[in-house]
């Protein structure tokens, strides 16, 4: 026991030491005073993105925490943000992993968590010229498009039954499905749930899976927060090793299938591991590099597309002028006698505009995913040392009242009135990132969120459940990376047009 304390002790001063040798040796950015051991841990509420905000009203637009006993920066300004992620980018580039991501991309195999450097290059390669080309996001259109119709079939049969009629609908279950069966068709080219609804043996697993994965994102993992005390939390690493080996043994029983399929047929599919199978010998990609890859899809395309719809048809009960001019230019250029395609987005602008100030207004990941220092570098006249985690909150960023009239507003009018580009070259709206680490399928969320957002608008009129007005709508955030609506949004549903428009056509390819 006396040689634990005295370890403990020599750490202790050991960290103190250094925390010091840092304020001496570097100017900075300004912060709250870290604890001993936990650091900043109390200092922070379970909302960081609006946590960081209320900090940074107290100590400016660039602050420095001590968290996971590292040095973390948080930036708030679009300037900022422009300087982390286009003047400073290669610098800036790395990415910090915490035990469950580095477990979960085997220690950076994959895109999202890999470091700035050659295997980085080439899977950034990988998927911008051969898996998110247009071409490529044009032959798998068909399928994006047949998981909406299915989900306005469902909502048309579920609004119109004779028990169910003039009563509210609990959303996030419709666009979740949409959602989940768009990424397993994408990524690995199977539709898990049948027309009946029932779903199969991998399909279950599949769920279990990104379930499981949901619980352990919810978890607070102590042994990151005092990384001296790591051994006595060392059934952490067993949690995920367990998920990330469930994971791959199912990914890889995909894969064989698709082998197999390919062999007997002598033909790849769209489909994201048909591609990525077909090119592992060219570009030299592992067996870890191809599970990695088609999760950082799953992870990154499931969630954040049904989240950034759900937020968006909330304000559209809230906001009823909104939804009614919505629909009046759906009327107008698709009518009521056919259904819409994505082939229509370049005539319904304000349709555009809807989806773009959602995501202004509640990106779903709303601090960005965290850069890392790979050298000394400078922000805002501030040193930022090698190895620091640098953070921009890119929810702060789009409702700064020096950059948006009314940012608390949903006005999507203020895209007709000035042209902001929401793929990184605009550090006023970031939803997707910006420079080296930019999401590669920013175009394809953009394609499915709006296509969702147009059928649910032409096929229905949306109003709030009885006895809740417009403006008693819950916009509350779930902590979390990614930023569900705390309330799941109810509204009810009015069909608007001939019932033989709800019908979907199963689509396989």
């Amino acid at each position: 026991m006396a040689l634990l304390l005295l370890a403990a002790s020599s750490l202790l001063i050991l960290a103190a030491l250094y925390t010091i040798y840092q304020r001496l040796r570097f100017n900075l950015p300004p912060g709250p005073r870290p604890l001993p051991i936990v650091g900043n841990l109390y200092d922070i509420t379970p909302l960081k993105f609006r946590c960081f905000a209320d900090l940074a009203k107290v100590y400016g637009p660039i602050f420095c925490l001590r968290l996971d006993s590292r040095l973390n920066v948080v930036v708030t300004t679009s300037e900022l943000a422009k300087e982390v992620l286009k003047e400073n980018d290669q610098q800036l580039a790395d990415r910090h992993r915490n035990k469950a991501t580095d477990i979960f991309s085997r220690g950076g195999s994959d895109l999202i968590w890999a470091d700035y450097g050659p295997h980085y290059v080439k899977v950034r390669k990988v998927c911008n010229l051969e898996l998110f080309t247009p071409k490529r996001l044009e032959g798998l259109r068909p399928i994006r498009e047949d998981e909406v119709t299915a989900m306005v079939e469902s909502i048309f049969k579920d609004c119109t039954a004779s028990d169910k009629q003039g009563k509210s609908l609990l959303l996030r279950p419709y666009l979740g499905s949409v959602a989940f069966n768009n990424i397993t068709r994408l990524s690995f080219g199977k539709r898990f749930v049948n027309a009946a609804g029932g779903i199969d043996e991998q399909g279950q697993e599949f769920k279990g899976i990104v379930s499981n994965g949901i619980k352990i994102g919810a978890k607070v993992f102590m042994g990151e927060y005092v990384p001296w005390l790591r051994w006595m939390f060392a059934g952490e690493n067993d949690v995920l090793n367990q998920h990330e080996a469930r994971r791959a043994r199912l990914t890889k029983q995909i894969m064989a299938e698709h082998t197999l399929a390919r062999n007997k047929t002598g033909g790849a599919k769209d489909h994201f591991v048909d591609a990525l199978l077909t090119l592992q010998k060219q570009y030299d990609l592992s067996d870890d590099t191809v599970i990695t890859l088609l999760w950082d899809m799953i992870t990154a395309g499931m969630d954040t597309t049904s989240i950034s719809a759900e937020w968006a048809m909330a304000e559209l009960v809230k906001n009823p002028r909104v939804q009614r001019k919505a629909q009046e230019e759906l009327d107008r250029v698709i009518g009521s006698d056919r259904i819409m395609t994505e082939a229509d987005f370049s005539k319904l602008p304000y349709l555009q505009c809807v989806a773009k100030e959602a995501l202004r207004l509640h990106p779903p990941t709303p601090m960005m995913l965290p850069h890392k220092a790979s050298a000394n570098t400078k922000l805002g006249g501030y040193d930022i040392p090698k190895g620091s985690i640098v953070h921009v909150n890119v929810w702060a960023i789009a409702r700064d009242p020096a950059l948006w009239k009314d940012p608390l507003e949903f006005w999507p009018e203020r895209f007709l009135e000035q042209d902001v580009d929401m793929k990184g070259h605009d550090f006023r709206l970031l939803p997707f990132g910006a420079g080296r680490r930019i999401c590669p399928g920013a175009q394809l969320a953009i394609n499915l969120v709006t296509s969702m957002l147009g059928h649910l608008l032409h096929h229905f009129t949306w109003t709030p459940p009885e006895g809740v007005k417009p403006e008693e709508v819950d916009m509350t955030e779930n902590p979390g990376m990614v930023t569900y609506m705390k309330t799941p949004v109810q509204a009810v549903a009015t069909p608007r047009l001939a019932a033989e428009l709800y019908k979907r056509v199963p689509l396989d390819i």
